[in-house]
Protein backbone atom coordinates (compact mmCIF):
# COMPACT_ATOMS: atom_id res chain seq x y z
CA UNK A 1 0.00 0.00 0.00
CA UNK A 2 1.41 3.37 -0.95
CA UNK A 3 1.92 6.14 1.57
CA UNK A 4 -0.71 8.19 -0.17
CA UNK A 5 -3.32 5.46 0.25
CA UNK A 6 -2.40 5.20 3.93
CA UNK A 7 -3.02 8.89 4.46
CA UNK A 8 -6.49 9.65 5.78
CA UNK A 9 -6.62 12.95 3.90
CA UNK A 10 -5.13 11.36 0.78
CA UNK A 11 -7.83 8.69 1.02
CA UNK A 12 -10.76 11.06 0.61
CA UNK A 13 -12.74 9.47 -2.19
CA UNK A 14 -14.30 10.79 -5.35
CA UNK A 15 -17.63 10.75 -3.53
CA UNK A 16 -16.22 12.86 -0.72
CA UNK A 17 -14.89 15.45 -3.15
CA UNK A 18 -18.18 15.44 -5.07
CA UNK A 19 -20.04 15.88 -1.78
CA UNK A 20 -18.03 18.98 -0.96
CA UNK A 21 -18.56 20.43 -4.43
CA UNK A 22 -22.28 19.74 -4.15
CA UNK A 23 -22.43 21.50 -0.78
CA UNK A 24 -20.71 24.57 -2.25
CA UNK A 25 -23.03 24.57 -5.27
CA UNK A 26 -25.94 24.16 -2.86
CA UNK A 27 -24.89 27.29 -0.98
CA UNK A 28 -24.45 29.19 -4.24
CA UNK A 29 -27.94 28.02 -5.22
CA UNK A 30 -29.51 29.03 -1.91
CA UNK A 31 -28.10 32.57 -2.08
CA UNK A 32 -30.04 33.72 -5.19
CA UNK A 33 -33.00 31.55 -4.14
CA UNK A 34 -33.17 33.47 -0.86
CA UNK A 35 -32.88 36.71 -2.82
CA UNK A 36 -35.75 35.80 -5.14
CA UNK A 37 -38.30 34.29 -2.75
CA UNK A 38 -37.42 36.22 0.44
CA UNK A 39 -37.47 35.08 4.05
CA UNK A 40 -41.10 33.95 3.98
CA UNK A 41 -40.58 31.92 0.83
CA UNK A 42 -37.39 30.44 2.24
CA UNK A 43 -39.27 29.38 5.36
CA UNK A 44 -41.91 27.65 3.22
CA UNK A 45 -39.21 25.98 1.10
CA UNK A 46 -37.33 24.78 4.20
CA UNK A 47 -40.43 23.28 5.82
CA UNK A 48 -41.27 21.29 2.67
CA UNK A 49 -37.68 20.22 2.03
CA UNK A 50 -37.27 18.99 5.61
CA UNK A 51 -40.22 16.58 5.28
CA UNK A 52 -38.95 15.46 1.86
CA UNK A 53 -35.45 14.89 3.22
CA UNK A 54 -36.84 12.82 6.09
CA UNK A 55 -38.75 10.59 3.68
CA UNK A 56 -35.69 10.15 1.46
CA UNK A 57 -33.59 9.20 4.48
CA UNK A 58 -36.09 6.51 5.45
CA UNK A 59 -36.05 5.00 1.98
CA UNK A 60 -32.54 5.58 0.64
CA UNK A 61 -29.96 5.66 3.45
CA UNK A 62 -29.70 1.97 4.32
CA UNK A 63 -30.67 0.01 1.20
CA UNK A 64 -28.04 1.47 -1.20
CA UNK A 65 -25.31 0.63 1.33
CA UNK A 66 -26.70 -2.90 1.59
CA UNK A 67 -26.80 -3.19 -2.21
CA UNK A 68 -23.20 -2.02 -2.45
CA UNK A 69 -21.99 -4.48 0.19
CA UNK A 70 -23.82 -7.46 -1.32
CA UNK A 71 -22.82 -6.66 -4.90
CA UNK A 72 -19.21 -6.22 -3.79
CA UNK A 73 -19.37 -9.58 -1.99
CA UNK A 74 -20.60 -11.41 -5.08
CA UNK A 75 -18.29 -9.70 -7.54
CA UNK A 76 -15.31 -10.51 -5.31
CA UNK A 77 -16.35 -14.16 -5.55
CA UNK A 78 -16.62 -13.79 -9.35
CA UNK A 79 -20.35 -14.30 -9.18
CA UNK A 80 -21.92 -11.60 -11.37
CA UNK A 81 -25.16 -13.56 -11.66
CA UNK A 82 -26.08 -13.06 -8.01
CA UNK A 83 -24.79 -9.49 -8.15
CA UNK A 84 -27.34 -8.86 -10.90
CA UNK A 85 -29.94 -10.66 -8.80
CA UNK A 86 -29.36 -8.14 -5.99
CA UNK A 87 -29.91 -5.29 -8.42
CA UNK A 88 -32.96 -7.04 -9.90
CA UNK A 89 -34.55 -7.31 -6.45
CA UNK A 90 -33.55 -3.83 -5.29
CA UNK A 91 -34.97 -1.83 -8.22
CA UNK A 92 -38.62 -2.94 -7.83
CA UNK A 93 -38.40 -2.78 -4.02
CA UNK A 94 -37.04 0.77 -4.04
CA UNK A 95 -39.36 1.71 -6.89
CA UNK A 96 -42.40 0.55 -4.92
CA UNK A 97 -41.24 2.34 -1.78
CA UNK A 98 -40.58 5.50 -3.77
CA UNK A 99 -43.99 5.37 -5.42
CA UNK A 100 -45.67 4.99 -2.03
CA UNK A 101 -43.69 7.97 -0.74
CA UNK A 102 -44.61 10.07 -3.76
CA UNK A 103 -48.31 9.29 -3.37
CA UNK A 104 -48.23 10.00 0.37
CA UNK A 105 -46.50 13.33 -0.14
CA UNK A 106 -48.75 14.36 -3.04
CA UNK A 107 -52.13 13.36 -1.66
CA UNK A 108 -51.18 14.13 1.93
CA UNK A 109 -50.02 17.63 1.06
CA UNK A 110 -53.12 19.27 2.54
CA UNK A 111 -52.79 17.42 5.85
CA UNK A 112 -49.05 18.11 6.05
CA UNK A 113 -49.51 21.82 5.35
CA UNK A 114 -52.04 22.03 8.17
CA UNK A 115 -49.76 20.07 10.50
CA UNK A 116 -46.79 22.42 10.01
CA UNK A 117 -49.11 25.40 10.44
CA UNK A 118 -48.29 26.90 7.02
CA UNK A 119 -51.01 26.37 4.37
CA UNK A 120 -48.74 27.84 1.67
CA UNK A 121 -46.56 24.71 1.81
CA UNK A 122 -49.19 22.54 0.09
CA UNK A 123 -48.06 23.31 -3.47
CA UNK A 124 -44.47 22.71 -2.42
CA UNK A 125 -45.23 19.21 -1.14
CA UNK A 126 -46.99 18.40 -4.40
CA UNK A 127 -44.11 19.78 -6.50
CA UNK A 128 -41.37 17.81 -4.70
CA UNK A 129 -43.39 14.56 -4.47
CA UNK A 130 -42.11 13.00 -7.76
CA UNK A 131 -38.53 13.33 -6.49
CA UNK A 132 -39.12 10.63 -3.88
CA UNK A 133 -39.76 7.91 -6.48
CA UNK A 134 -37.00 9.19 -8.77
CA UNK A 135 -34.33 9.26 -6.05
CA UNK A 136 -35.36 5.86 -4.68
CA UNK A 137 -34.88 4.19 -8.06
CA UNK A 138 -31.66 6.13 -8.65
CA UNK A 139 -30.25 4.94 -5.30
CA UNK A 140 -30.51 1.34 -6.53
CA UNK A 141 -28.37 2.22 -9.55
CA UNK A 142 -25.90 4.06 -7.32
CA UNK A 143 -25.57 1.15 -4.90
CA UNK A 144 -25.04 -1.31 -7.78
CA UNK A 145 -22.36 0.89 -9.35
CA UNK A 146 -20.60 1.40 -6.02
CA UNK A 147 -20.59 -2.34 -5.43
CA UNK A 148 -18.61 -2.62 -8.67
CA UNK A 149 -16.18 0.06 -7.38
CA UNK A 150 -17.55 2.58 -9.89
CA UNK A 151 -17.87 5.77 -7.85
CA UNK A 152 -17.68 8.33 -10.65
CA UNK A 153 -21.25 7.83 -11.97
CA UNK A 154 -22.68 8.50 -8.51
CA UNK A 155 -20.54 11.62 -8.18
CA UNK A 156 -21.61 12.92 -11.60
CA UNK A 157 -25.29 12.24 -10.87
CA UNK A 158 -24.99 14.22 -7.64
CA UNK A 159 -23.48 17.12 -9.54
CA UNK A 160 -26.30 16.92 -12.11
CA UNK A 161 -28.79 17.26 -9.26
CA UNK A 162 -27.12 20.40 -7.93
CA UNK A 163 -26.42 22.05 -11.28
CA UNK A 164 -29.99 21.28 -12.34
CA UNK A 165 -31.27 23.23 -9.37
CA UNK A 166 -29.30 26.27 -10.50
CA UNK A 167 -30.42 26.20 -14.13
CA UNK A 168 -33.97 24.85 -13.71
CA UNK A 169 -35.17 25.44 -10.15
CA UNK A 170 -34.07 29.09 -9.92
CA UNK A 171 -35.92 30.22 -13.10
CA UNK A 172 -39.04 28.37 -11.93
CA UNK A 173 -38.74 30.04 -8.51
CA UNK A 174 -38.57 33.47 -10.16
CA UNK A 175 -41.57 32.65 -12.36
CA UNK A 176 -43.57 31.33 -9.41
CA UNK A 177 -42.71 34.38 -7.31
CA UNK A 178 -43.99 36.71 -10.03
CA UNK A 179 -47.24 34.82 -10.46
CA UNK A 180 -48.16 33.76 -6.94
CA UNK A 181 -45.87 35.17 -4.28
CA UNK A 182 -43.59 33.32 -1.82
CA UNK A 183 -45.61 30.09 -1.72
CA UNK A 184 -45.63 29.74 -5.49
CA UNK A 185 -41.96 30.74 -5.68
CA UNK A 186 -40.97 28.00 -3.24
CA UNK A 187 -43.11 25.49 -5.17
CA UNK A 188 -41.35 26.47 -8.40
CA UNK A 189 -37.94 25.81 -6.84
CA UNK A 190 -39.12 22.44 -5.55
CA UNK A 191 -40.58 21.49 -8.94
CA UNK A 192 -37.20 22.30 -10.48
CA UNK A 193 -35.60 19.90 -8.00
CA UNK A 194 -37.89 17.11 -9.22
CA UNK A 195 -36.91 17.85 -12.82
CA UNK A 196 -33.20 17.79 -11.94
CA UNK A 197 -33.63 14.40 -10.23
CA UNK A 198 -35.27 13.05 -13.40
CA UNK A 199 -32.24 14.07 -15.48
CA UNK A 200 -29.85 12.54 -12.93
CA UNK A 201 -31.80 9.25 -13.00
CA UNK A 202 -31.72 9.21 -16.80
CA UNK A 203 -27.94 9.63 -16.66
CA UNK A 204 -27.58 6.69 -14.25
CA UNK A 205 -29.78 4.43 -16.40
CA UNK A 206 -27.79 5.23 -19.55
CA UNK A 207 -24.47 4.76 -17.72
CA UNK A 208 -25.55 1.41 -16.31
CA UNK A 209 -26.66 0.16 -19.74
CA UNK A 210 -23.35 1.22 -21.30
CA UNK A 211 -21.35 -0.40 -18.50
CA UNK A 212 -23.37 -3.60 -18.36
CA UNK A 213 -21.00 -5.66 -20.50
CA UNK A 214 -17.94 -4.61 -18.51
CA UNK A 215 -19.62 -5.31 -15.17
CA UNK A 216 -20.83 -8.72 -16.34
CA UNK A 217 -17.47 -9.71 -17.76
CA UNK A 218 -16.10 -11.43 -14.64
CA UNK A 219 -15.67 -15.20 -14.63
CA UNK A 220 -18.79 -17.03 -13.47
CA UNK A 221 -18.29 -18.85 -10.19
CA UNK A 222 -19.75 -22.30 -9.62
CA UNK A 223 -22.21 -21.12 -6.98
CA UNK A 224 -25.98 -21.59 -6.70
CA UNK A 225 -28.24 -18.75 -7.65
CA UNK A 226 -29.77 -17.15 -4.58
CA UNK A 227 -33.53 -16.80 -4.42
CA UNK A 228 -35.15 -13.39 -4.59
CA UNK A 229 -36.59 -13.98 -1.12
CA UNK A 230 -33.10 -14.63 0.31
CA UNK A 231 -31.71 -11.51 -1.40
CA UNK A 232 -34.59 -9.38 -0.10
CA UNK A 233 -34.07 -10.74 3.42
CA UNK A 234 -30.34 -9.95 3.39
CA UNK A 235 -31.03 -6.44 2.11
CA UNK A 236 -33.43 -5.88 4.99
CA UNK A 237 -31.07 -7.27 7.66
CA UNK A 238 -28.17 -5.07 6.53
CA UNK A 239 -30.12 -1.90 5.78
CA UNK A 240 -32.52 -1.58 8.73
CA UNK A 241 -29.92 -0.65 11.43
CA UNK A 242 -28.25 1.80 9.04
CA UNK A 243 -31.60 3.37 8.19
CA UNK A 244 -32.63 3.73 11.83
CA UNK A 245 -29.38 5.51 12.67
CA UNK A 246 -29.57 7.73 9.60
CA UNK A 247 -33.14 8.83 10.37
CA UNK A 248 -32.38 10.37 13.76
CA UNK A 249 -31.04 13.78 12.70
CA UNK A 250 -33.53 14.29 9.82
CA UNK A 251 -36.30 13.33 12.24
CA UNK A 252 -35.13 16.07 14.59
CA UNK A 253 -35.16 18.55 11.70
CA UNK A 254 -38.67 17.43 10.77
CA UNK A 255 -39.81 17.94 14.36
CA UNK A 256 -38.21 21.40 14.24
CA UNK A 257 -40.24 22.25 11.13
CA UNK A 258 -43.41 21.33 13.01
CA UNK A 259 -42.68 22.99 16.33
CA UNK A 260 -40.31 25.96 15.91
CA UNK A 261 -42.66 28.47 14.30
CA UNK A 262 -45.58 27.39 16.46
CA UNK A 263 -43.52 27.82 19.62
CA UNK A 264 -42.50 31.33 18.58
CA UNK A 265 -46.13 32.15 17.84
CA UNK A 266 -47.14 30.93 21.29
CA UNK A 267 -44.53 33.28 22.70
CA UNK A 268 -46.35 36.19 21.10
CA UNK A 269 -44.54 36.52 17.75
CA UNK A 270 -46.56 37.16 14.58
CA UNK A 271 -46.93 34.12 12.30
CA UNK A 272 -45.16 35.80 9.35
CA UNK A 273 -42.20 36.91 11.47
CA UNK A 274 -41.91 33.44 13.02
CA UNK A 275 -41.82 31.89 9.53
CA UNK A 276 -39.16 34.38 8.39
CA UNK A 277 -36.96 33.64 11.40
CA UNK A 278 -37.27 29.91 10.82
CA UNK A 279 -36.29 30.55 7.19
CA UNK A 280 -33.23 32.53 8.28
CA UNK A 281 -32.08 29.68 10.49
CA UNK A 282 -32.87 26.70 8.31
CA UNK A 283 -32.36 28.26 4.89
CA UNK A 284 -29.29 30.44 5.53
CA UNK A 285 -27.45 29.36 8.66
CA UNK A 286 -27.72 25.58 8.37
CA UNK A 287 -26.89 25.75 4.66
CA UNK A 288 -23.63 27.56 5.40
CA UNK A 289 -22.46 25.28 8.20
CA UNK A 290 -23.21 22.22 6.04
CA UNK A 291 -20.30 23.08 3.71
CA UNK A 292 -17.41 22.16 6.07
CA UNK A 293 -19.37 19.22 7.49
CA UNK A 294 -19.22 17.57 4.05
CA UNK A 295 -15.53 16.93 4.70
CA UNK A 296 -16.45 15.30 8.01
CA UNK A 297 -18.77 12.91 6.18
CA UNK A 298 -15.99 12.01 3.75
CA UNK A 299 -13.53 11.35 6.60
CA UNK A 300 -16.07 9.17 8.38
CA UNK A 301 -16.62 7.16 5.20
CA UNK A 302 -12.87 6.51 4.92
CA UNK A 303 -12.47 5.62 8.60
CA UNK A 304 -14.94 2.72 8.46
CA UNK A 305 -12.95 0.44 6.10
CA UNK A 306 -9.62 1.45 7.72
CA UNK A 307 -10.76 0.38 11.18
CA UNK A 308 -12.64 -2.67 9.89
CA UNK A 309 -9.57 -4.00 8.09
CA UNK A 310 -7.49 -3.71 11.27
CA UNK A 311 -10.17 -5.44 13.34
CA UNK A 312 -10.40 -8.26 10.77
CA UNK A 313 -6.63 -8.84 11.03
CA UNK A 314 -6.67 -8.60 14.83
CA UNK A 315 -4.15 -5.77 14.63
CA UNK A 316 -5.00 -3.74 17.73
CA UNK A 317 -2.02 -1.42 17.31
CA UNK A 318 -3.16 -0.48 13.80
CA UNK A 319 -6.75 0.10 14.98
CA UNK A 320 -5.56 2.35 17.81
CA UNK A 321 -3.24 4.30 15.51
CA UNK A 322 -5.88 4.87 12.82
CA UNK A 323 -8.50 5.80 15.43
CA UNK A 324 -6.23 8.43 16.96
CA UNK A 325 -5.36 9.75 13.51
CA UNK A 326 -9.05 10.06 12.69
CA UNK A 327 -9.76 11.94 15.90
CA UNK A 328 -6.80 14.25 15.35
CA UNK A 329 -7.79 15.05 11.76
CA UNK A 330 -11.38 15.70 12.89
CA UNK A 331 -10.10 18.23 15.42
CA UNK A 332 -7.62 19.80 12.98
CA UNK A 333 -10.46 20.37 10.50
CA UNK A 334 -13.26 21.16 12.96
CA UNK A 335 -11.67 23.73 15.25
CA UNK A 336 -10.59 26.29 12.61
CA UNK A 337 -13.88 25.95 10.72
CA UNK A 338 -15.89 26.59 13.89
CA UNK A 339 -13.75 29.51 15.06
CA UNK A 340 -13.40 31.17 11.65
CA UNK A 341 -17.06 30.94 10.63
CA UNK A 342 -18.23 32.08 14.06
CA UNK A 343 -16.01 35.17 14.01
CA UNK A 344 -16.86 36.07 10.41
CA UNK A 345 -20.57 35.27 10.72
CA UNK A 346 -21.78 38.82 10.12
CA UNK A 347 -19.68 39.64 7.02
CA UNK A 348 -20.38 36.19 5.56
CA UNK A 349 -24.15 36.63 5.97
CA UNK A 350 -24.09 40.15 4.51
CA UNK A 351 -21.91 38.95 1.63
CA UNK A 352 -24.23 36.09 0.75
CA UNK A 353 -27.63 37.64 1.40
CA UNK A 354 -27.26 41.35 2.07
CA UNK A 355 -27.51 42.77 -1.44
CA UNK A 356 -30.86 41.49 -2.67
CA UNK A 357 -32.95 44.11 -0.91
CA UNK A 358 -35.26 41.41 0.47
CA UNK A 359 -33.70 41.25 3.92
CA UNK A 360 -33.57 44.06 6.44
CA UNK A 361 -30.41 44.74 8.47
CA UNK A 362 -32.31 43.47 11.52
CA UNK A 363 -33.01 40.13 9.80
CA UNK A 364 -29.40 39.80 8.64
CA UNK A 365 -28.15 40.57 12.14
CA UNK A 366 -30.46 37.90 13.57
CA UNK A 367 -29.09 35.38 11.06
CA UNK A 368 -25.52 36.44 11.93
CA UNK A 369 -26.17 35.91 15.64
CA UNK A 370 -27.56 32.45 14.86
CA UNK A 371 -24.55 31.59 12.70
CA UNK A 372 -22.13 32.79 15.40
CA UNK A 373 -23.47 30.14 17.77
CA UNK A 374 -24.33 27.48 15.17
CA UNK A 375 -20.79 27.52 13.74
CA UNK A 376 -19.55 26.09 17.04
CA UNK A 377 -21.43 22.88 16.25
CA UNK A 378 -19.08 22.20 13.32
CA UNK A 379 -16.26 20.84 15.48
CA UNK A 380 -18.73 18.81 17.54
CA UNK A 381 -20.41 17.37 14.44
CA UNK A 382 -17.00 16.57 12.94
CA UNK A 383 -16.05 14.69 16.11
CA UNK A 384 -19.38 12.84 16.17
CA UNK A 385 -18.83 11.73 12.57
CA UNK A 386 -15.26 10.61 13.24
CA UNK A 387 -16.17 8.65 16.37
CA UNK A 388 -19.19 7.13 14.61
CA UNK A 389 -16.99 5.96 11.73
CA UNK A 390 -14.50 4.41 14.15
CA UNK A 391 -17.21 2.61 16.13
CA UNK A 392 -18.93 1.37 12.98
CA UNK A 393 -15.63 0.04 11.67
CA UNK A 394 -15.03 -1.69 15.01
CA UNK A 395 -18.40 -3.45 14.78
CA UNK A 396 -20.10 -1.25 17.39
CA UNK A 397 -22.48 0.49 15.02
CA UNK A 398 -25.37 0.56 17.51
CA UNK A 399 -23.48 2.79 19.97
CA UNK A 400 -23.45 5.99 17.82
CA UNK A 401 -27.10 5.37 16.96
CA UNK A 402 -28.03 5.33 20.65
CA UNK A 403 -25.86 8.30 21.63
CA UNK A 404 -27.22 10.41 18.79
CA UNK A 405 -30.76 9.44 19.75
CA UNK A 406 -30.15 10.69 23.30
CA UNK A 407 -28.64 13.90 21.90
CA UNK A 408 -31.65 14.50 19.66
CA UNK A 409 -34.04 13.94 22.60
CA UNK A 410 -32.12 16.63 24.49
CA UNK A 411 -32.32 18.92 21.45
CA UNK A 412 -36.08 18.55 21.06
CA UNK A 413 -36.60 19.10 24.80
CA UNK A 414 -34.46 22.24 24.83
CA UNK A 415 -36.17 23.55 21.70
CA UNK A 416 -39.51 23.22 23.44
CA UNK A 417 -38.24 25.03 26.54
CA UNK A 418 -36.11 27.78 24.98
CA UNK A 419 -37.85 28.75 21.74
CA UNK A 420 -41.13 29.38 23.53
CA UNK A 421 -39.44 32.06 25.68
CA UNK A 422 -40.07 35.38 23.87
CA UNK A 423 -36.65 36.83 24.75
CA UNK A 424 -34.88 33.79 23.28
CA UNK A 425 -37.20 32.53 20.46
CA UNK A 426 -35.25 31.18 17.47
CA UNK A 427 -31.90 31.65 19.27
CA UNK A 428 -32.76 28.57 21.32
CA UNK A 429 -32.34 26.34 18.25
CA UNK A 430 -28.52 26.57 17.88
CA UNK A 431 -28.11 26.24 21.66
CA UNK A 432 -30.13 23.01 21.52
CA UNK A 433 -27.95 21.76 18.64
CA UNK A 434 -24.78 22.44 20.62
CA UNK A 435 -26.15 20.35 23.48
CA UNK A 436 -27.26 17.61 21.07
CA UNK A 437 -23.82 17.05 19.54
CA UNK A 438 -22.02 17.43 22.88
CA UNK A 439 -24.22 14.76 24.42
CA UNK A 440 -23.47 12.52 21.43
CA UNK A 441 -19.72 13.20 21.20
CA UNK A 442 -18.75 12.67 24.85
CA UNK A 443 -19.95 9.05 25.22
CA UNK A 444 -18.74 8.28 21.68
CA UNK A 445 -15.23 9.31 22.72
CA UNK A 446 -15.47 7.07 25.79
CA UNK A 447 -16.47 4.06 23.70
CA UNK A 448 -13.82 4.81 21.07
CA UNK A 449 -11.27 4.75 23.86
CA UNK A 450 -12.70 1.48 25.17
CA UNK A 451 -13.03 -0.42 21.89
CA UNK A 452 -10.52 1.10 19.47
CA UNK A 453 -8.13 3.90 20.35
CA UNK A 454 -7.07 2.96 23.87
CA UNK A 455 -6.08 5.93 25.96
CA UNK A 456 -7.04 9.06 24.01
CA UNK A 457 -4.14 11.52 23.58
CA UNK A 458 -5.98 14.72 24.50
CA UNK A 459 -2.89 16.80 23.82
CA UNK A 460 -2.93 15.73 20.19
CA UNK A 461 -6.65 15.88 19.50
CA UNK A 462 -7.56 18.97 21.53
CA UNK A 463 -4.73 21.10 22.91
CA UNK A 464 -2.55 21.28 19.80
CA UNK A 465 -5.37 22.09 17.34
CA UNK A 466 -6.68 24.69 19.80
CA UNK A 467 -3.19 26.16 20.13
CA UNK A 468 -3.29 26.80 16.38
CA UNK A 469 -6.98 27.75 16.08
CA UNK A 470 -7.12 30.38 18.83
CA UNK A 471 -4.29 32.58 17.46
CA UNK A 472 -5.83 32.16 14.03
CA UNK A 473 -9.12 33.42 15.47
CA UNK A 474 -7.36 36.38 17.05
CA UNK A 475 -5.77 37.27 13.70
CA UNK A 476 -9.07 37.04 11.84
CA UNK A 477 -10.92 39.03 14.49
CA UNK A 478 -8.22 41.70 14.57
CA UNK A 479 -8.21 42.09 10.79
CA UNK A 480 -11.96 42.55 10.63
CA UNK A 481 -12.26 44.64 13.80
CA UNK A 482 -9.41 47.10 13.21
CA UNK A 483 -8.59 47.00 9.48
CA UNK A 484 -11.88 46.50 7.65
CA UNK A 485 -14.58 47.14 10.31
CA UNK A 486 -18.34 46.89 9.84
CA UNK A 487 -18.35 49.79 7.37
CA UNK A 488 -17.34 47.26 4.68
CA UNK A 489 -20.76 45.67 5.08
CA UNK A 490 -22.22 48.66 3.23
CA UNK A 491 -19.51 49.51 0.68
CA UNK A 492 -20.69 47.09 -2.01
CA UNK A 493 -20.35 43.36 -2.60
CA UNK A 494 -17.00 43.59 -4.44
CA UNK A 495 -15.23 45.32 -1.53
CA UNK A 496 -16.87 42.99 0.97
CA UNK A 497 -15.70 39.96 -1.02
CA UNK A 498 -12.16 41.34 -0.90
CA UNK A 499 -12.33 41.97 2.85
CA UNK A 500 -13.74 38.51 3.65
CA UNK A 501 -11.24 36.83 1.30
CA UNK A 502 -8.30 38.60 2.97
CA UNK A 503 -9.52 37.58 6.43
CA UNK A 504 -10.00 33.95 5.36
CA UNK A 505 -6.64 33.80 3.59
CA UNK A 506 -4.88 35.28 6.62
CA UNK A 507 -6.62 32.75 8.85
CA UNK A 508 -5.59 29.84 6.60
CA UNK A 509 -1.95 30.97 6.56
CA UNK A 510 -1.75 31.55 10.31
CA UNK A 511 -3.46 28.27 11.13
CA UNK A 512 -1.39 26.22 8.68
CA UNK A 513 1.90 27.60 9.98
CA UNK A 514 0.93 27.14 13.62
CA UNK A 515 -0.60 23.69 13.07
CA UNK A 516 2.68 22.47 11.61
CA UNK A 517 4.73 24.30 14.26
CA UNK A 518 2.86 22.83 17.26
CA UNK A 519 2.63 19.43 15.52
CA UNK A 520 -1.15 19.43 15.35
CA UNK A 521 -0.67 18.08 11.83
CA UNK A 522 1.40 14.91 11.50
CA UNK A 523 3.30 13.81 8.42
CA UNK A 524 0.99 10.88 7.75
CA UNK A 525 -1.99 13.27 7.57
CA UNK A 526 -0.57 14.94 4.46
CA UNK A 527 -0.84 13.49 0.94
CA UNK A 528 2.53 12.08 -0.20
CA UNK A 529 3.27 14.64 -2.94
CA UNK A 530 2.57 17.63 -0.70
CA UNK A 531 4.44 15.97 2.15
CA UNK A 532 7.65 15.85 0.10
CA UNK A 533 7.47 19.61 -0.49
CA UNK A 534 6.93 20.44 3.20
CA UNK A 535 9.32 17.92 4.76
CA UNK A 536 12.37 17.59 2.55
Amino acid sequence: MSEKSKSLIGGISVLGLAGMICKVVGVLYRIPLADYIGGEGLGIYSKVYTAYNMMLTMFTVGIPVAISRMVSHYTTRRDPRNARQVFGVAVPVLGAMGLIGTLLLFFGSAALSRRVGTPETRLGYMAIAPSVALVCVMSAFRGYMQGHRRMLPTAISQLIEQVGKVFVALPLAVLGMKRGGPGMGAAGALLGTSMAEAVALAYMVVTQLRSRAAMNGAEQADTPRQSRRFIAGRLAVISIPITLGGCIVPLASLIDSFMVTQLMERGGMAATEALVRYGLYSGMVLTLINVPTALAMAMSTNLVPDIASGVARGDKAYVAKESRTGLRVAAVVGFPCSVGMSLLARPILYLCYGYSGRYTPVQLDVAAELLTVSALTIVLFTMVQATSGILQGAGKQRIPMYTLLVGVICKVTLNYILIGIPSINIHGAPIASLVCYTVSAVPNLYFVSKYAAGRIPWKEIALRPLAAALPMGAAVWGLWRFVFTDRFLHLGRAKLILAVAVCILAGVIVYTVLAVAVKAVAKEDIPARLRKKIWR
